[in-house]
């Protein structure tokens, strides 16, 4: 099972590999034949027109490569055509700084601006200058004017259900007018209506309804689709005079017919009155919508047209046409920068929120039962609206993509999708975006094309004329029909020869139909064998062109194809070990080098010894590496003796410090001490052993400052490295045992005590013996006189007792 993944592992390594040199070929793999054909290929891309600059056997399309490529190849700078894009603001005129309030003096002149003297954009208008896979990036500045004018559009549903919500808005012109004052000073407002198509079964037909759509005694007018009562004003009193005198009407379904109401509004602006303003269209009902498809149901099967179909201010085609579909409407409420608020009643939120998804620059209100909260409605959903800029651009052309990034209020950065827009701007904010076009290819022949970019809601828009670079600046200096190509069969341009149609060959010789013969064969195979080419390249015209390698620095070469700078000998693996280049499957070393692998140094600087000796004299410099003749002597100059005397002493401090932490150079160690590899064992039996190892080992063995013992060994491996593993376990003497010390010396002051008395009473004994046999002796020798004491008078007295008659 591993197996299998390894090798799994190793295909999909290997896959991953050729499709990243692929990708990153995109000059070869374009298989260029001239000059313009090569720069559109990537922007990395450049055309060597040096005439001399093919090596035989490769094809005209290998001027075409990576610039470094060219140049390594032997291509100069002057002879590589490599031409830049570039862009060049055409209008720029600063952001408006308008303000309100500053006093009549000041602001009187700023007041009366006209919309289109206000800029909210900068740059208006830029042109480009795209190469193919190479980016152009520009700055654009979004500045919210202050008192900018607004134009609102009211658009109100007028079936029976909104009559409360009638008497209401009847009073809406003085008092939005008013509340609008607050935020610019030119304020327009306008007034519309709709109902439904009048057709069944959207309506009732009768002629009874068709007069008063309404039952019992209400009056209510003739159902119509879409009416507009009153062109954008500045006069509000207007406003409510012209809607107060508007009257309920009828009809039969649920959703309203608002969507064709909308359509009008949009399109028919002289009828409405709209201005290069804010534009803002307020729809108002309580109720769903028909779309795009739901005419047949009153058999109307014919599509929206999108066009303006008011006449004396009534929609007149609303039998004849289909509703508009959601995208319709998109596109034509942006076309005329139109945002949308929709003021619809709580039931049908969730309908209306999903369609603001799908409009931008539109927003949903909860509209109050009577809209008694309508002007309310409107500042806020305003606020909104105006808060957001988001960046739309027209239909790019084929091949051309656009990046942005924005750049928004507190540092927020925004990429992507999200670059296109910042929230949270109030009146008088700055933004910025970042925008980067790109051109894929050279679209529509290279002739310029024109894109606009604006935000949403605003009629202010960019202006960028994009132009292709297409081909290269050689190309103006071509010859047509030159001698140079084969008696004039192709234009000689960029150094080759740009062939015409129905020939071939590098210098078109050849004639397309004549190019496979055998004829021409025989030519391409060398020495007579059977491989055309080397198998390497195709016969074109009696004459081999190489194949191409997926790696660009990898190429066939030769008469035959037969040589190739990548199947040389290898060192290190490396081409040529590094030190050259090859050359038909042959090394060509740098100065310095020699071998076949070019992996041999003649300097020998590196066997140089610290006694600038080579080799130290114990050795001999074979490739700029010594090998030491005297194997006690190792290291890359023959100055290291891992078993001479001294060894042990020269690192004991090193092992101390970098093994236990301890020693004279426990504060330098990391500096003094990091030349050799330090490799801690548990035991000593786990020490190299010099029979174990195919190089010499020292053993050591070191005392510490504490009496203590450590033991390594100190060898210089088969790579040059100092390796020295070291026994991480110190061996100290074991500490006095104080208990049985003082116990004995207890115990030997009281024998010792014991024995002083036995001995002397031993002694005293022994005296007293010798003075009594002194004693006894000289009682015996002694000669005494017998007589008594004169004084002496017997303790004895006898007396006889006279009666005694001794019986």
């Amino acid at each position: 099972m591993d197996l299998k993944l390894l090798l799994v592992s190793i295909l999909f390594g290997v896959f991953c590999f050729s499709n990243a040199q692929k990708e990153g070929n995109e000059c070869i793999n374009a298989n260029a034949k001239y000059c313009g054909e090569c720069i559109q290929a990537g922007a990395k891309c450049g055309w060597c027109k040096d005439p001399e600059f093919l090596k035989q056997g490769e094809t005209v399309s290998t001027r075409c490569d990576e610039l470094q490529s060219l140049i390594k190849r032997g291509c100069d700078d002057d002879m590589i055509e490599n031409p830049r894009g570039d862009q060049k603001i055409l209008e720029n005129k600063a952001v408006t700084n308008r303000g309100r309030g500053e006093g009549k003096q000041k602001s009187e002149a700023r007041l009366k601006l006209k919309p289109e003297e206000i800029t909210q954009i900068q740059p208006q208008k830029l042109s480009l200058v795209l190469r193919s896979g190479e980016p152009q990036s520009f700055d654009l500045k979004f500045k919210r004017a202050e008192d900018y004018p607004i134009d609102l559009y009211y658009l109100m549903d007028l079936s029976y259900s909104m009559k409360d919500d009638l008497e209401n808005v009847k009073n809406l012109g003085t008092s939005l007018m008013l509340e609008m004052s607050k935020i610019t000073s030119d304020f327009r407002i306008g007034f519309g209506s709709f109902v439904e198509k009048t057709v069944m079964p959207y309506i009732s037909t009768t002629p009874a309804k068709l007069l008063n759509p309404c039952t019992g005694d209400q009056n209510c007018t003739s159902p119509f689709s879409y009416k507009n009562v009153l062109k954008l004003t500045s006069d509000g009193k207007k406003f409510n005079t012209l809607v107060g005198k508007q009257h309920i009407s009828g009809n039969l379904d649920s959703p309203e017919g608002g969507f064709d109401a909308i359509m009008q509004v949009a399109v028919c602006g002289d009828h409405i009155g709209w201005r290069n303003v804010t534009r803002l269209l307020v729809f108002s009902t309580d109720a769903g919508f028909h779309f795009a498809g739901d005419g047949k149901l009153g058999g109307i099967v014919l599509p929206n047209d999108g066009k303006c179909h008011l006449e004396n201010n009534i929609y007149t085609m609303s039998h004849y046409y289909d509703y508009p579909s959601i995208a319709h409407l998109v596109q034509k409420l942006s076309d005329n920068n139109i945002q949308t608020i929709f003021a619809v009643t709580e039931e049908f939120q969730p309908v209306y929120k999903e369609l603001k998804n799908l409009i931008p620059k539109s927003a949903v209100g909860t509209l109050s039962a009577n809209s008694s909260n309508v002007i309310n409605l409107i500042i806020d959903a305003y606020n909104s609206l105006s808060s957001e800029v988001i960046l739309e651009n027209s239909k790019l052309p084929e091949g051309v993509t656009m990046a942005y990034t924005s750049h928004c209020k507190n540092g927020v950065v925004n990429e992507g999708e999200s670059g296109r827009k910042c929230s949270n701007i109030s009146i008088g904010d700055q933004v910025m975006f970042s925008i980067t076009v790109t051109s894929k290819g050279c679209p529509k022949q290279g002739k310029p094309e024109t894109i606009k970019i604006k935000p949403l809601g605003f009629t202010e828009e960019v202006e960028i004329t994009l132009n292709f670079i297409c081909e290269c600046e050689c190309n103006q200096d071509g010859i047509e029909n030159s001698e140079l190509c084969h008696f004039g069969n192709s234009t000689y341009e960029c150094g080759a020869c740009k062939c015409n149609e129905g020939r071939v060959g590098r210098q078109c010789e050849c004639s397309s139909n004549d190019v496979a013969t055998e004829d021409m064969d025989r030519t391409c195979r060398k020495d007579n064998g059977t491989d055309i080419c080397s198998n390497n390249g195709d016969c074109v015209c009696g004459t081999c062109e190489c194949k191409k390698r997926d790696n660009p620095e990898e190429r066939y070469s030769g008469q035959y194809c037969e040589c190739d700078n990548f199947n040389c000998d290898r060192s290190g693996n490396k081409l040529c070990g590094g030190h050259g280049h090859c050359e038909c499957r042959v090394c060509v070393c740098d100065p310095m080098w020699t071998r076949s692998a070019c992996d041999c140094s003649l300097d020998n600087s590196t066997c140089m010894a610290s006694n600038q000796q080579l080799c130290n004299g114990r050795g001999t410099c074979e490739c700029g590496t010594c090998k030491c003749t005297d194997p006690k002597f190792q290291g890359p100059t023959c100055e290291t003796c891992p078993t001479c005397p001294g060894v042990c002493t020269e690192h004991k401090e090193c092992i101390q410090c970098r093994a236990f932490g301890t020693g004279e150079k426990k504060e330098t160690c990391e500096r003094d001490c990091s030349d050799f590899n330090l490799i801690k064992v548990k035991e000593r039996e786990k020490l190299p052993q010099p029979n174990d190892a195919s190089y010499p080992v020292m053993h050591c063995k070191e005392r510490d400052a504490n009496d203590c013992w450590f033991y390594y060994t100190y060898a210089v491996n088969n790579n040059t490295q100092k390796e020295v593993h070291v026994v991480d376990i110190l061996d100290c003497p074991a500490g006095p045992d104080i208990i049985p010390i003082v116990a004995g010396v207890v115990a030997g002051i009281v024998l010792i005590g014991l024995a002083l008395l036995l001995i002397w009473k031993l002694l005293m004994i022994i005296h007293d013996r010798r003075e009594f046999a002194k004693f006894e002796k000289e009682k015996m020798n002694a000669k005494w006189d017998t007589g008594e004491n004169p004084i002496y008078k017997s303790a004895v007295t006898t007396v006889v007792n006279p009666k005694y008659e001794g019986k």
